[in-house]
């Protein structure tokens, strides 16, 4: 075999890797948004084959053998090709860890997880969903225990959503959150809160919410011939290549904040998956590196622009054109004071930038109990609770306002949590970065984000995975990561709206 021979046949089984899961990923797509309800069993049998030939490309002999020539031979590959086989050989690692039969399960149970997830939510039934949520969590501990046996299963999770991401770690990030956090969050409440009354109460058309978020997303330069817009119980991104990227949202009526900062959030996520690289179209490269990146992508569109001063005097004449009755004598300084609003809350998707953290910090501290067995699955409504009592003082009136509301669970994605609070970390970061070359500000208020778009282009989106995700992030702000930008950046935003 040569070089070129390897690359070849490299090449052509992750072509058909990667049209294996264009077909799963519209199949799931489809299930999430529009597919009928009791469809989730005809799809589940498409998903469990076509994610068997999958398991059977990447783990079967052929590829294998042309990779570990290619890793063999590195000197003779370019740094891309490099790093796309050692990619390439640490995750198929992981699969080919697992036995065929169980990887092929787990899709399925997936697919009839989700399906259950969604009715046990709008039925605000946990036990419902407790023996599928056990189930998920005991496969997801053996699969870590399968490809490192040696590690603490959660440990290994962690780090597959961010790679080199540990407990450890993890808790060190959140104690230096909640030493600034925590008081800052004491002292706002002690001030008079911030009138919000306008949002509350009043009917906001779902017909006028969608004109609002296709104006959102040509604001934040979302070219829609390449990325469309759906509607699903709990918002999410998928992409199938840097041409087909869907976003979801979910309207309320009575709530028309829900949807903007949806369809913001998921459009950062959208943004980073529409500027990746040309040349890395069709590799395993293509893409966010990973999923707390991801995260500070999202969470800098949604908060550190979309909720900024400047953003909100920039959309605000939209908001009076679409919902003029419902925003009758409210200015933009109004609206602006109202989507910051400090207080604890429910609902993390809705929660503000300071408590946000402590509701991700919630799921972190039960998803460590359930993987060592210190929390049941059937002990899990009781332990939110309590959880949320003692970091947010809320009291958690049903299942579907608590431990049912967020989709990740069902969907497999046990260890992604974490990625919210850290990516909010690198989002600040990123700015204070950003803000030496440009004018943050000034860009916002001309209604042109593409000097702030070019900046994460040329820092972050455009290599894909090239980078492990601290490299990644250390080359972009020229330093290693520092949680203090972020605390920073709270703790002056909210003692300007409060006046502390």
């Amino acid at each position: 075999m040569t070089t070129q021979e390897a690359l070849k046949i490299y090449r052509e089984k992750i072509a058909a890797m990667k049209a294996l899961g264009h077909a799963m990923g519209v199949l799931q797509y489809d299930g999430a948004t529009v597919a009928p309800a009791e469809s989730a069993e005809g799809r589940g049998k498409t998903l469990a084959y076509l994610s068997g030939r999958s398991y059977e490309i990447e783990t079967g002999p052929e590829l294998k053998e042309a990779a570990q020539y290619l890793k063999a031979h590195a000197d003779d590959l370019d740094p891309q090709d490099r790093r796309e086989i050692e990619v390439f050989l640490r995750e198929s690692e992981f699969t080919a860890s697992i036995p065929q039969e169980e990887y092929v399960g787990y899709v399925e149970l997936l697919n009839r997880a989700d399906t259950v997830w969604h009715k046990a939510k709008q039925d605000s039934d946990f036990p419902a969903f407790a023996p599928i949520v056990k189930e998920i969590f005991e496969i997801n501990v053996r699969f870590a225990r399968y490809y490192k046996p040696d590690q603490n299963p959660y440990d290994t999770q962690l780090s597959r959503y961010e790679r080199g991401l540990t407990m450890e770690k993890t808790d060190a990030f959140f104690n230096t959150l909640k030493e600034r956090i925590v008081p800052l969050l004491k002292k706002v409440m002690s001030k008079p809160q911030v009138d919000d009354s306008f949002l509350v109460g009043k009917n906001y058309p779902i017909e006028a919410q969608r004109k609002f978020s296709d104006y959102l997303m040509d604001i934040i330069t979302i070219d829609k011939d390449r990325c469309s817009i759906g509607e699903t119980e709990h918002p999410f991104t998928t992409n199938f290549n840097k041409k087909d990227v869907r976003i979801t949202t979910h309207y309320h009526e009575q709530n028309p904040i829900s949807s903007m900062y949806s369809v913001i959030h998921e459009g950062g996520h959208a943004l980073y998956e529409l500027h990746s690289a040309d040349e890395l179209e069709g590799t395993i490269l293509s893409g966010g590196v990973s999923m707390s990146i991801h995260e500070s992508q999202s969470r800098f569109m949604e908060n550190l622009i979309g909720r900024s001063r400047e953003f909100i005097e920039l959309i605000f004449p939209k908001m009076q054109e679409l919902f003029p009755d419902q925003l009758v004598g409210v200015t933009a300084e109004q609206m602006f004071l109202a989507v910051n609003k400090a207080q604890p809350s429910l609902i993390r998707t809705e929660a503000d930038e300071l408590t946000y953290a402590l509701h991700v910090l919630v799921r972190y501290e039960i998803e460590k109990g359930l993987f060592d067995g210190s929390i049941t699955a059937e002990e899990l409504p009781r332990v939110w609770n309590a959880k949320y009592k003692e970091y947010l003082g809320v009291d958690v009136p049903d299942d579907r306002q608590g431990v049912l509301q967020d989709s990740h669970w069902s969907g497999g994605n046990v260890g992604y949590f974490p990625s919210y609070a850290l990516g909010s970390a690198y989002g600040a970061q990123m700015l204070a970065k950003m803000k030496q070359t440009v004018n943050v500000e000034a860009a916002v208020r001309s209604g042109d984000l593409h000097p702030i778009t070019d900046w994460l282009e040329a820092h972050i989106w455009k290599f894909g995975g090239l980078y492990d995700p601290m490299e990644l992030l250390e080359r972009a702000v020229g330093e290693p990561f520092d949680p203090r930008y972020f605390t920073d950046y709270l703790e002056k935003k909210y003692s300007a709206i409060y006046g502390l």
